[in-house]
């Protein structure tokens, strides 16, 4: 006889055995089980989502009827009284509330720059106008102030903290979708050479972020702020799971000195470094991977000051790993002037520490009032640019007080200033003869960025 075959009654007992199994295979999944409640972000998020809000901005541009009428000098010269066109530009973007007793509100400087007016959406649907404290280009931060009532705050978290891996939260109104949440994980720490701010250390995330996102916080699933949402990398124009946060550490340095002085005043520590490659490293004779190397040190600087010197490899400052030269940028970017730093390096193959001080970038400044009254509010030094016979001699404009007379005659920090009243000014010394001679400011011809400008009193 052959085997013989279970009967009908024993293979249904197997099966519903096997069916019976597989509840208790998956109980620690994510299902109801002895009337537990399910594993979930909402009390998190309903604490958090107060403190987000939307952000409007309207910017007021002049429409130009010419091409011409763009160059200043044509307008100077050729232009005749008009009727000003102008269009409407709004925008859109996220912000949180830090500060409930002041009405303190972060987000990125590109929101809300040259807007003439500036609207913030609470979640429970008010809307307030806000006063821009300050803002910073440079880091792409900035702190608006709106009236503080009944209003709720984010807890800050700590971004050194936080390790690849960690599951973090974005918050925001992408496209215009209010209080949009999105979940991923931190991608990587410290992300730098990416071209998108003049100082970078960013946290990569996957969590979903979109046009209307910026501005908008990254929190970790405490509820705490450990970022502020800034930029996506997206080559075919969507999201693609390659977002960047600023690290709350860097938003809190920036913040506090907008909330001080409107501004960010950096120190200078006076050294030109370059990444560390394969290459350099054989040349040094180091086996580490990560560093930024000394190329130059500028006399007198702090740098030089402190005893650094061509070829040293700066591993960490006060602490703090230093991976690249993006990264040594960005820790002493959020330092302020006088402040003391501690700078361990490797030099020949040793280990060593250099103590220093980060220096006033503006030190040999004069204020601009003892020059001219026209130029009160404004720090004026020489700028020597080039070496050699390619050299070029100008006035460099430092810090300029809003709301200043200098203000108000139309420089910037960062202007360079080539003319004054038509006269062709090097230095300071060039700059107080033709003052002294003229006693009046008539007009100004600046150099900012690529653009030459001119200002002119009428």
């Amino acid at each position: 006889m052959g085997r013989s075959r279970p009967s009908k009654r024993f293979a249904l007992g197997v099966l519903v055995l096997a069916f019976a199994l597989v509840p208790l295979s998956h109980a620690a999944l994510p299902l109801a089980v002895d009337k537990e409640p399910l594993p979930s972000l909402a009390p998190m998020l309903e604490r958090v989502t107060p403190a987000v809000v939307n952000i409007s901005t309207v910017t007021q541009i002049e429409v130009e009827t010419h091409p011409l009428l763009r160059d200043p000098f044509f307008r100077y010269f050729f232009e005749r009284p008009r009727k000003r066109r102008e269009r409407e530009n709004q925008s859109l973007g996220s912000g949180v509330i830090v500060d409930a007793e002041r009405g303190i509100v972060l987000t990125n400087h590109h929101v809300v720059d040259q807007a003439d007016a500036i609207d913030v959406r609470l979640r429970d649907g008010r809307e307030l106008k806000a006063e821009l404290v300050g803002s910073d280009p440079k880091t792409d931060i900035a702190v608006l102030r709106i009236p503080a009532q009944s209003l709720t705050a984010v807890a800050l978290g700590d971004s050194d903290d936080l390790r690849v891996g960690d599951f973090v939260v974005a918050i925001g109104s992408p496209f215009g979708l209010s209080h949009t949440v999105t979940s991923g994980i931190v991608s990587a720490l410290g992300r730098s050479g990416l071209g998108i701010e003049d100082f970078e250390s960013f946290i990569q995330t996957d969590a979903s972020i979109n046009p209307g996102n910026s501005g908008g916080p990254l929190v970790d699933l405490h509820g705490r702020l450990v970022g502020i949402n800034t930029a996506i990398l997206a080559p075919s124009g969507g999201n693609v799971g390659i977002g960047f946060a600023i690290p709350v550490v860097m938003v809190r340095a920036v913040a506090d000195q907008l909330l001080e002085h409107g501004e960010v005043r950096r120190g200078l520590l006076g050294v030109v470094v370059q990444d560390l490659t394969p290459e350099l490293a054989r040349a040094l004779g180091t086996g580490n991977a990560d560093g930024a190397v000394v190329a130059r040190v500028d006399p007198g600087s702090a740098a030089a000051t402190a005893g650094l010197r061509p070829g040293d490899l700066i591993v960490a400052v006060n602490g703090r790993p230093v991976t690249d030269a993006g990264a040594l940028k960005a820790h002493i970017g959020l330092m302020r002037v006088d402040t003391s730093l501690e700078l361990e390096l490797i030099r020949n193959g040793a280990r060593i520490r250099l103590k220093g001080t980060v220096a006033d970038p503006y030190a040999g400044y004069v204020e601009g009032r003892r020059l001219n009254a026209m130029l009160k509010g404004a720090r004026l030094g020489d700028r020597i640019e080039g070496t050699g016979g390619n050299r070029s001699f100008a006035v460099a404009v430092g810090t300029v007080d809003k709301g200043s007379p200098a203000w108000l005659t139309g420089l910037r920090k960062g202007d360079l200033l080539l003319e004054v009243n038509q006269e062709r000014v090097r230095d300071l010394d060039e700059l107080g003869r033709v003052l002294r001679r003229t006693r009046t400011l008539v007009s100004l011809k600046i150099r900012r960025g690529g653009r030459i400008i001119l200002l002119s009193r009428r």
